[in-house]
């Protein structure tokens, strides 16, 4: 497995990417039937029964392990509640804007914490990346509100969740890093359950969003993200998240949504952001190699 990550981190990343964006619309409408906190208690408790029965012989249960998971399910869990609760009240579209922000929020996290340097190739893939999040979600129009600050504090928690998970991943258990991260998001989505509305409509768009988000968005697109981070650095794997709202703004196109010209352009900055900040390492090393 080790050989595989090594050789296709970066798509595996992007296929995360693709799975998150594919969410945003999903999430929403589910949470129509089953409230925020109910819904990430079945979400993450499906996907650690489904970590714990795939991988249960890898899992180990080393306290420097557990803690690790602690503290990445924390961070976890502030990000997906704060996003999941704000899709009750802000637009998907604006929420996507805003929680790709992490790509900001990762370097500067990385640094304050870590020291680990800032390339200048990617600070500039950071910048063309949330141009094109902007045209692309909002069409240039970002008007702030109360509720906006949920998906603000998201995108904190999960530039803070890259920049450790980039660390966490090279020195602990990936097996039981995901598993009981997830289990730790299910406990404390469950605590806050007596707090909210019980009018629960277990429907079918809920199963099938508690499916999707269960396992290609939590199990696969997590153990992708921490296992593949052994092998890409935090800010690539940042830029590479970029393209969730790009994903999101796509889906949202099945549902009546439509892409204006400014919108189609932003999608193509960010993945022109993508590529800059995969390509950077190799343009400098050859104008090192001409001088």
């Amino acid at each position: 497995m080790d050989r595989i990550f090594k050789k296709y981190s970066d798509f595996l990343l992007i296929l995360t990417a693709f799975f998150w964006g594919s969410t945003f619309i999903l999430m929403k409408k589910a949470i129509e039937d089953l409230p925020t906190f109910s819904f990430l208690f079945a979400r993450f408790f499906l996907a650690f029964l489904l970590m714990f029965l795939i991988f249960y012989k890898k899992i180990t249960l080393k306290k420097e392990d557990i803690l690790a998971a602690c503290i990445l399910g924390f961070l976890n869990f502030i990000a997906y509640a704060t996003q999941t609760y704000s899709l009750n009240f802000v637009p998907s579209n604006i929420v996507a804007f805003i929680t790709a922000l992490f790509v900001v929020f990762t370097p500067i996290f990385s640094f304050l914490l870590f020291k680990r340097n800032i390339k200048i190739y990617s600070i500039m893939g950071v910048i063309i990346a949330v141009m094109g999040l902007y045209l692309l979600t909002l069409s240039g129009k970002l008007i702030f509100n109360i509720y906006e600050i949920y998906p603000l504090l998201c995108a904190m928690f999960f530039g803070l969740h890259v920049s450790v998970t980039d660390v966490f991943s090279k020195k602990y258990n990936i097996y039981t890093l995901v598993t009981f991260q997830f289990l730790v998001v299910a406990i404390l989505s469950l605590l806050f359950v007596p707090f909210e509305s019980h009018n629960i409509k277990i429907s079918s768009l809920v199963i099938f969003a508690l499916f999707i988000t269960s396992f290609f968005a939590t199990v696969f697109a997590f153990f992708v993200q921490t296992y593949a981070q052994k092998y890409t650095t935090p800010t690539k794997t940042a830029i590479i998240f970029a393209l969730e709202p790009v994903t999101a703004a796509f889906f949202g196109i099945m549902y009546g949504e439509k892409l204006t010209l400014f919108q189609i352009l932003g999608g193509f900055l960010v993945i022109f952001a993508t590529i800059i900040n995969e390509i950077g390492d190799k343009i400098i090393k050859l104008l090192n190699a001409k001088n």
